[in-house]
């Protein structure tokens, strides 16, 4: 497997499970610096991953 390979399918696995985290900072709630800054940050890896993770094979559709 190329490393690019690795680095798409990473991309793609964390753009599916990386919106889990979002629980934890909604529950702990958004009401400060802080905690809008860790909501951002995740928006922003998400985005970045989902980037990243769009040309995985599993993420094509297999409808003909």
């Amino acid at each position: 497997m190329q490393l690019g390979n690795v680095v798409t399918a990473a991309g793609f696995w964390v753009a599916i499970v990386l919106p889990v985290a979002y629980l934890p900072v909604f529950l702990a709630g958004i009401d400060s610096a802080f905690g809008l800054s860790v909501f951002l940050g995740l928006i922003a890896v998400n985005v970045v991953a989902l980037v990243v993770g769009h040309e995985y094979p599993a993420s094509q559709s297999k409808a003909h």
